[in-house]
């Protein structure tokens, strides 16, 4: 009888499920998911606001003294300051860009840290510039993240791309090409008629 007793202690010791981690993680699980369920929706949503050149949409979503470095290395701290740089670059009439169109992409998910949330990803941008380039920009990009009250803001965003190889720079070397073929058939073309009149006036003739 006592064995059997204990054999059934021992039974119903070890089926039993491990309760404190049963509650913990799933909690904290779903407190995160939660998070990341918003986060995710402003992402997409700041890719269509760009998209649609809908700049009050793109600042509902940032804080009011957000740092935004751009890809041309100019920095813009506040809401006033962006939505000046976005007017200059895609809605004046000295525009450099005609239309612009991105795609986002996040390398995981957004590193929380109670109301402070970093993130990082890549973006494939198309651009149609003023003079009429259209090229395909590889972007990375990072971005802070801080909750106010129960909305998520982007308190700063970087963007850069590869200053070594891009499409950008290819079209500064195709231009320093071109201009450094006119310039040698210039040359060559003043270096041909100097020739001819060198050659018509023989050294020591009057």
């Amino acid at each position: 009888m006592k064995r059997m007793v204990v054999g059934l202690m021992l039974c119903w010791v070890l089926g039993m499920p491990a309760a404190p981690h049963a509650q913990e993680v799933p909690l904290e699980a779903a407190g995160d998911a939660a998070a990341h369920e918003v986060l995710r929706a402003l992402e997409n949503d700041m890719e269509q606001a760009l998209n649609a050149r809908d700049v009050d949409r793109l600042l509902s979503h940032v804080t009011e003294d957000v740092v935004f470095t751009t890809m041309n290395n100019d920095v813009r701290v506040g809401k006033s300051a962006i939505r000046a740089y976005y007017e200059k670059m895609l809605i004046g009439p000295g525009r450099v860009v005609d239309k612009l169109t991105t795609k986002f992409e996040v390398d995981g998910l957004t590193r929380l840290y109670g109301t402070t949330g970093l993130a990082q990803g890549s973006s494939t941008d198309h651009y149609v510039l003023a003079d009429g380039s259209d090229f395909v920009v590889h972007g990375r990009w990072s971005c802070a993240l801080v909750k106010q009250g129960e909305q998520w803001l982007i308190a700063a965003f970087h963007y850069s791309t590869n200053v070594f190889d891009n499409p950008v720079l290819d079209k500064v070397e195709r231009v320093s090409l071109s201009i450094g073929a006119v310039v040698s058939v210039v040359m060559l073309g003043v270096g041909f008629v100097l020739g001819r009149v060198t050659a018509g006036h023989p050294r020591g003739n009057p």
